[in-house]
């Protein structure tokens, strides 16, 4: 069954929002068009990312300033670009009120640097910083967001995309990044109170009511009939579940998570994202000039279905007449293919929530659990292991959800491939590093245990991760 969407906020739902005028370009937003920042014999410089507080136009005009806590002063952060197998180094300096880390979301790097308070490093005091240095091994769409008070940071913005390059990418005319995040916001724009309600942290989690791509309210995005965009979808968000319908188009997915797949057109035309969960879709532009095409979300159901933007037609001539004639096919990484004939397998039952036995009566806070026990928060010293893994080794989760909400489980340090869902067998090689499981549904995962250390596998619905849905799996 799918949740009902329970929390429009009757102060500032969307459809009021749009059609008061608050809907901007995204021109004016963080630059969404993004290019190759560094030639192959280029080093790439150093980042330094402060953390602070700050106040910025979500909204758009005639409405206030929201004020949000930003990476380097923007939400999203800054759309970081790195090159695949070539070091990376960003120095995070902790302006705010109180502690922070930054988790580098689905890169496989070194257990030390993974971002989680009190397992892999000492939580980024205030005035203090943290220098994060790693390889990446893998080309792809990748993000960064806090791991400290992860439900409050990441609420009030603390998220941005890390783009590692390809060697030999697809030929396109143009690519965008789309970071997208939700809010809950009041009348005056401001983000609201009453971050872990208990009552929402077993149901469906805080959704919001306002939806930015790069940290504004869009309206609309120019294209050129004939052109071929390659658009990289971030699905930032807290609890937001998104089915996107690009109305009039016929998108190919050529990569998810990161992770190049056989390019395809999604289930039923709809792409569909759990929070953490990235998409790279490639659209030839067919319309005609000056015509209007929506993006939509439907997945909460036909009465909050809402536009998330229109793609609007320039008036001049076509780019050229036909698609493009170039292969979509992404260069592979280097993934250890997983050994199905000797690998171990272990069942990880998600369960609690709302209708689910635990409710709100859970012990220290908790309404989630993962094989009957429950680590709640966002990481802390000590934190016992549910398995023990051999390096090396392929190993086999079957994600069985005993409960009746959807639940995106990610696994830190490692990228899997899907097997089956509910028994039936998945032929096309899927990998991801975040899996989304429908209520009662059981999703097989197999990976090989190659990155030694103390590894997250947690839901990425904040509310469920710190309410109970977290443990750890060791890899020696």
């Amino acid at each position: 069954m799918t949740p009902k969407h329970s929390s429009i906020s009757p102060a500032f739902n969307r459809r009021q929002l749009l059609a008061s005028g608050g809907a901007i370009a995204l021109t004016a937003a963080v630059p969404f068009e993004i290019r190759h920042a560094y030639a192959a014999d280029q080093a790439v410089p150093a980042q330094h990312i402060p953390v602070a507080p700050a106040r910025l136009p979500l909204v758009g005009a005639g409405h206030p300033q929201t004020a949000v806590l930003a990476y380097s002063g923007s939400v999203p952060g800054p759309a970081l670009r790195v090159r695949q197998g070539k070091p990376f180094q960003a120095v995070v300096e902790n302006r705010l009120d109180e502690d922070t880390t930054v988790h580098w979301h689905g890169i496989r790097l070194p257990n030390a640097m993974d971002g989680v308070p009190g397992l892999t490093q000492p939580p980024i005091k205030s005035k203090e910083s943290f220098t994060y240095e790693f390889t990446p091994p893998d080309a792809g769409t990748f993000w960064y967001h806090s791991h400290d008070n992860s439900l409050e940071q990441m609420g009030r913005g603390l998220a941005g995309a890390l783009i590692v390059e390809e060697s030999e990418p697809p030929r396109v005319d143009r690519e965008l990044a789309w970071v997208i995040q939700d809010w809950r916001l009041t009348r005056g724009a401001q983000i609201a109170p009453g971050f872990g309600n208990r009552m929402e942290a077993a149901m469906a989690g805080r959704i919001g009511n306002t939806v930015t791509i790069n940290g504004r309210v869009p309206g609309s995005i120019s294209v050129r009939a004939g052109e071929r965009i390659r658009i990289r979808i971030i699905n930032a968000t807290l609890a937001r579940i998104m089915a996107l319908n690009f109305t009039g188009h016929r998108p190919v997915v050529i990569a998810l998570d990161g992770q190049p797949c056989d390019p395809h057109e999604p289930a039923r035309g709809r792409l569909l994202l759990g929070p953490a969960m990235r998409a790279d879709i490639v659209l030839d532009m067919g319309g005609e000039p000056g015509s209007r095409h929506a993006v939509t979300d439907d997945f909460y159901g036909d009465e909050l279905a809402y536009t998330l933007v229109q793609l609007v037609y320039e008036a001049e001539t076509p780019l050229r007449n036909h698609p493009l004639d170039a292969p979509m096919r992404l260069p592979p990484n280097p993934l250890a293919p997983p050994d199905l004939a000797t690998a171990e397998r272990h069942e990880i039952a998600l369960q609690g929530g709302m209708m689910g036995g635990m409710g709100m009566m859970g012990m220290g806070g908790a309404a989630w659990a993962i094989n009957g026990m429950s680590m709640t928060g966002d990481g802390q010293p000590g934190m016992p292991p549910l398995l023990e893994f051999q390096r090396g080794r392929t190993y086999v989760l079957a994600l069985k959800n005993e409960t009746a909400w959807w639940h995106p489980m990610h696994l830190h340090g490692h990228s899997f491939r899907v097997l089956s869902r509910n028994g039936a067998a998945i032929d096309d090689a899927i990998w991801g590093d975040t899996v989304l499981v429908e209520p009662r549904q059981t999703v097989e995962v197999a990976f090989v245990a190659d990155n030694p250390g103390d590894w997250m596998l947690h839901c990425h619905v904040i509310d469920h991760q710190v309410a109970g849905m977290m443990t750890v799996l060791r890899v020696a």
